[in-house]
């Protein structure tokens, strides 16, 4: 086991604490599918039951610390200098009709940079997280992106709407802190989108770096509207090539 700083042994904590409501909240999908007040009531009550553990548990830590959270919003604390960003489920879409594809995902800023990230994937107890100059685990092994350079013999993954077809090898999986969890692991070789918010990567961007891959330039004073462009550093300018202008 690699040594962890105190910051992500607490969101490793509070993530592990928040997926028993999750899975929990998960099991019972079909039966609230029948209930009154449908399932997608239901599921921003998972959201926000998820998002008050994780911030009650990173608050007890730090409680100075300020805070970015697709549901509770921006809190400016004390120190503005430190800030969690906070995703409680990306994937809701997924989490809604029962496709066991979402995750909590937690990063903390420091300035104008990630300095730590964490993507759980509470259903397949799948842990992937990274500290800056300290690598890229999952479930506590060292991870890497992948090593090919032949873009036919690789798979890609996107989300959101693409105005063209694309002639490369590609998915959609409706998770993009999986998408980039699975990049940074070499499951995927790059993850390209437009759109996003910046809870749904934060945690991805420090991932996928410090399992050695390659991130466009994101300002991360910026919460909505960004793109990303991640891959390994073998296939980049061939991914580049083929998705210019997406």
């Amino acid at each position: 086991m690699n040594s962890i700083s105190p910051n992500l042994n607490v969101m490793i904590k509070a993530s592990e604490k928040a997926s028993k409501v999750l899975i929990r909240d998960f099991g019972e999908i079909e039966k609230l599918q029948v209930s009154k007040k449908g399932p997608s009531d239901f599921v921003t009550n998972s959201d926000l039951r998820t998002e008050k553990i994780i911030i009650e548990e990173l608050k007890k830590a730090k409680p100075n610390y300020s805070i970015i959270s697709e549901e509770y919003g921006i809190e400016d604390n004390q120190d503005k200098k430190h800030t969690w960003i906070i995703d409680p489920i990306d994937g809701t879409v997924n989490f809604l009709h029962g496709v066991p594809h979402f995750a909590i995902s937690i990063a903390l800023k420091l300035g104008d940079e990630i300095i730590s990230g964490l993507i759980f994937d509470p259903i397949k107890n799948e842990m992937f997280y990274a500290e800056k100059n300290n690598g890229a685990f999952f479930n506590n092994h060292r991870m890497r992106v992948s090593k090919k350079n032949q873009i036919n013999e690789c798979l890609f993954v996107t989300g959101g709407k693409i105005n063209k077809e694309l002639d490369l090898p590609y998915r959609k999986s409706g998770c993009a802190a999986l998408d980039m969890a699975y990049v940074a692991s070499g499951r995927y070789d790059g993850y390209f989108q437009n759109n996003l918010n910046l809870w749904d990567i934060a945690a991805g961007i420090i991932i996928v770096k410090e399992a050695g891959g390659i991130i466009n330039q994101i300002d991360l004073s910026v919460n909505e509207n960004i793109k990303i462009i991640a891959s390994s550093a073998d296939i980049n300018e061939k991914l580049l090539n083929k998705i210019n202008n997406f």
